[in-house]
């Protein structure tokens, strides 16, 4: 972490790279929880769409989100306030992060595959991914807390068992070391392999149905869509594993963009992954209608 260079100081660097991202996670938490509680909502109280894969799927999703950007104002918060934390408390918060933050990118390609299902084998499919959803989700987080369980004991071995109590005032991050990146890239690559594979049989499917198709032309555009808010996520983390820190104006410039596109896509996963499904959109008319006709009743019953 530190350069060698008189003119650079990577600590202060650090913190205010922290303060900034402890703020801009502050907003992207509350709008995200925001539109996560409003889709729970209308979900729950649905007996249809909460029978169906893709919303138990997309609740997961928004779940993950919300406390991701959670725990990022914890982290940067401490590493902001310059909070002093025992490096092992560091160490699990991050950890966690890092965990939910995977746990996005899974669930977006559980999501992706589904949807191939439903699109090229309706009849046989609807069936085994009722059976399996939970098994599924549940295999997943198995997969992602055995791994960073596993990378996290590798890279906690290196420093003395002592240092890992001992009280750091910028919070060290952990997983970043090489075995952890290459882990974590190869992890990426094969998350977004299923999904662009998905996406691509989905088009194959919606070009061999017909060009001329309402639905199949909205379904073309949905993925369109889906494929750019994908690289909103992907190309920030790859640019962030390239650089690593730096010290510096326009590094310290470029690390705040890459994050800012990458907050921004944050925020967009509930609206382009929920609201932009018809059936929420009816569910979010009809859950307005409700509160505001509430709203009138509880007005009227006041005494003048």
């Amino acid at each position: 972490m530190n350069l060698s260079s008189d003119h650079c100081n990577i600590s202060d660097w650090l913190r205010l790279e922290a303060t900034v991202k402890a703020s801009v996670y502050v907003v992207a938490f509350f709008f995200a929880t925001f539109v996560t509680v409003i889709i729970i909502t209308i979900v729950l109280q649905n007996s249809k769409l909460r029978r169906e894969v893709r919303h138990i799927l997309l609740c997961h999703h928004l779940l993950c989100i919300s406390s991701y950007c959670g725990l990022g104002v914890v982290f940067q918060g401490m590493r902001a306030l310059l909070a002093n934390s025992p490096v092992l408390v560091c160490w699990v918060v991050f950890g966690v992060q890092l965990s939910v933050g995977e746990g996005i990118l899974f669930t977006l390609a559980l999501m992706a595959v589904n949807t191939y299902l439903a699109v090229c084998w309706p009849l046989k499919s609807l069936s085994f991914v009722d059976s399996v959803k939970y098994r599924i989700l549940a295999a997943s987080w198995i997969i992602i807390i055995f791994k960073n369980v596993c990378l996290f004991l590798i890279e906690s071995a290196n420093p003395p068992r002592v240092a890992v109590f001992k009280s750091e005032p910028l919070c060290p991050v952990i997983l970043n070391g090489p075995p952890a990146r290459a882990v974590g890239m190869v992890f990426l690559f094969f998350l977004l392999s299923i999904i662009l594979t998905s996406y691509f049989l989905i088009y194959r499917e919606g070009k061999r149905a017909g060009h001329f198709n309402r639905s199949n032309i909205k379904a073309k555009k949905t993925v369109l869509i889906h494929l750019v808010q994908m690289s909103l996520h992907v190309i920030p983390i790859l640019i962030f594993v390239g650089l690593g820190k730096m010290c510096g104006v326009f590094f310290f410039a470029l690390n705040l963009v890459l994050f800012g596109v990458f907050a921004f896509a944050q925020c967009l996963n509930p609206l382009i992954y929920g609201l932009w499904n018809r059936e929420l959109q009816s569910g979010l008319y009809h859950w307005m209608c409700c509160q505001l006709w509430c709203g009138h009743i509880m007005n009227d019953r006041e005494p003048v």
